[in-house]
Order: structure tokens, then sequence, then C-alpha cells
């Protein structure tokens, strides 16, 4: 039951050619800065990713699945203080290393590697599922006016009811939304902001439009998030539901699961998304459950093998009712897996078999690998 090798794998899966944005948009969606550049000025299918393949010497794999723009020296440092230890004496909840953005990757190899080991799911290590199908949404990033209604059409027509949408004070978002109740009425949309809305005057304007039409089924961090008061007031002042984003991966913004508590206690949202690895994921759960409000797992449009990891968090999570950021199939060229999860709109199915419950396809990998390092003991 040790683990006597872990191999990385950096990937670059670009996305599939204008699913991203509109026609003559550019608008990068990387949040984070990348070495000396800011944050908002690259593109996230342009960043590599890495898979890891964590094996026992039992012949047992666990799958993981870094999130993008990782830190090799760190990467270095994570699989050395796994290898050659024995996977029934890694603490799930904690294990041997800070917390960083790759924690996350490696807890999902871990966990997966321990469920199999131990012929469980990913789910039944978080308590047994609650659900074995997860609500999932369309997306799509910043659009042209007039590419809002064929777009809201296509996916209604393939069974999705909401649609979550990119946006700034650019984007004329009340327009949009009347043009999605015509072409696709019961359709709901979350408009995401990433905070760009800047001041509470500019949010209220579009909060009067939007309460109108109705369709709304949230709005995820209108203004910075330091400005929860204000996220109070907005809840207050009309019918839109206001939802703040806890990306546990954005550590460089100070981003923890005590932002979920002081949100509740200044009465300042309505729900959350919720970014994150499965042990903190239960956690964030368990305080929005006791809360009464409801969630959805966030994602950096991931592959296949972080994706399958969110469905068994949501799953096992009373709270995940609103429809997740499960989307990554649509968006990138391939998901690198052997059998893509079961999408059938506005639902993902509950993945079967111990672990993950998915098989990576080592020929895709190998297809868009541009670089690997292997740790052994």
């Amino acid at each position: 039951m040790k683990i006597r090798k872990i191999t990385a794998y950096e990937v670059i899966v670009p996305a599939k050619p204008g699913v991203i944005e509109g026609q003559g948009i550019n608008k990068p969606l990387h949040k984070l800065p990348v070495g000396a550049r800011s944050g908002w000025s690259v593109q996230f299918d342009q960043l590599p990713k890495v898979i890891l393949k964590l094996e026992l010497d039992s012949g047992i794999i666990g799958w993981g699945e870094l999130y993008r723009s990782h830190n090799w020296a760190l990467i270095d440092e994570m699989a050395a203080a796994l290898v050659g230890r024995s996977i029934d004496e890694i603490p799930l909840q904690c294990l041997p290393f800070a917390f960083c953005r790759e924690y996350d990757g490696f807890e999902c190899a871990v966990w997966d590697a321990y469920a199999k080991a131990h012929n469980q799911r990913i789910v039944d290590l978080l308590g047994g599922p609650v659900q074995d199908r997860v609500r999932v949404g369309a997306w799509s990033s910043h659009r042209g006016s007039d590419e809002i209604a064929p777009l809201a059409a296509e996916f209604s027509a393939q069974g999705y009811d909401c649609i979550k949408f990119k946006c700034d004070l650019e984007d004329d978002v009340v327009h949009w939304c009347g043009e999605i109740d015509r072409v696709a009425p019961g359709m709901q949309v979350i408009l995401d902001p990433n905070e760009r809305w800047e001041y509470p005057g500019e949010v209220r304007k579009r909060i009067d439009g939007l309460a109108e039409i109705g369709n709304v089924l949230c709005l995820e961090d209108p203004l910075p998030r330091w400005m929860l008061q204000e996220y109070a007031r907005l809840r207050n002042y009309g019918s839109v539901p206001i939802v703040l984003h806890v990306s546990l991966p954005y550590i460089l913004h100070g981003q923890r699961v005590e932002d979920a508590i002081k949100a509740l206690q200044m009465d300042a949202v309505d729900g959350f998304n919720f970014n994150c690895g499965a042990a903190h994921f239960q956690q964030l759960d368990h305080i929005a459950s006791a809360a009464g409000l409801p969630c959805w797992h966030g994602s950096e449009v991931d592959l296949g093998i972080l994706e399958a990891y969110y469905v068994h968090c949501s799953a096992a999570a009373k709270s995940c009712i609103w429809p997740g950021d499960i989307f990554g199939r649509m968006i990138r060229q391939h998901d690198l897996l052997a059998e893509s999860l079961r999408i059938e709109p506005p639902f993902v199915y509950l993945p079967k078999g111990p672990g993950l419950g998915i098989e990576p396809d080592e020929a895709a990998i190998a297809h868009y690998q541009t670089a690997i390092k292997t740790y052994k003991i």
C-alpha cells in the first residue's frame, strides 16, 4: 500500500474555436498573475495543467489534476513528501504539506488511490451520496448582444435550463436576459462580473432591469469581495439573489473557508459558489447547509479528472442544488478521459466504480503533453 511512484504530466489542452467568447472579443479570464504578467492578461486555455498518476506498490493507480498555471518547485516537494509513504497512513483531510494552489490536485490523486484500495467511491469517503446526479449549467464568457439569443436557444435545445455568463460594465446584461427570456422561456441566468461592476450604484441600475425580467438565478461577485457590507445592501435592495464565490485555489487573493462564515454573519449573501478540493468542499457545504443556503461547485474550466472529483463532492453535499460549473468538455478540445462523464443536460451523473470512477485516456494525455516528471522510491 506504499506510494512507489508519481508521474506528473504537464499538458496544454486548447479550447474549441469560438466557444469561449464572442467574435472580435478578447477578454482573458485567468484572474491571477502569470509570472510578471498581471491578472486578466492570459486566456485560461493557453496555460498548462498537470495530470498526476500516483501508483501504489499493489498496482492501484490514483489520478489527480492540478489547477492551471502550476509551480514545479512545489510539485517536486509535494511528490517527495508522498513517495514511499503508505496510503493508509496519510490523513485524507490534511495531507502532509502546506495548503497551496497545487494541493487539491494531489488530494484528488490520494483520495482516488485510497478509495480504490478500499473498494469505495470517493463519494463514500464523504459519507455517501445524497443525490446520484448533479445539476449543471451552460457557460459562456463575454458575447456580443446579437449572439445571446442564438446561443441561449442552442443550449436550451440541448436540455440546459441555466446559462452562466462572464460580464463587465460594458455588457448590456439587461438586454441579454431579455433576449434569453424571449427565445428560451424558463431558462435561468447566472451573471458573473468577477467583482468588475466596481460601484454599488452601477449594480443597482442593473438589478432594477434584471428583476423586471425575472430570469436571473443569481448575481455572483458583482463587487470587490472586500465590500461585503455592500453585498448586504444589494441583497436588501432588490429581488435578485446575491452570491459570493469562495475559491480556495485563489490563495494569492487570501480567500479562505472563513469568508463564508463572515458573509453569513453580515447577512450578505443568498448562496455560494464554492471551489476547492473534497475535504474543504465538505466543510463549506456544512456551513451552507447549517445556514439553509444553496451552493454549487465552481471550476476553472477544468479537464475530466477534476470534474469527476467535483461530481463526487457535489453528490455528497446537501446544499449543492444550484447548477454547477462542470462544463469543461463543451469548452476544451478533449477532457482526457477514455469515456467522458455522463452529462444529460441539465444533469451530470455520478460515475460508477471505485475511486473517481473514471479512466484517463493516456494516449490523449501523451498527445497534449508538454513536459513530464517522475518521482519514485
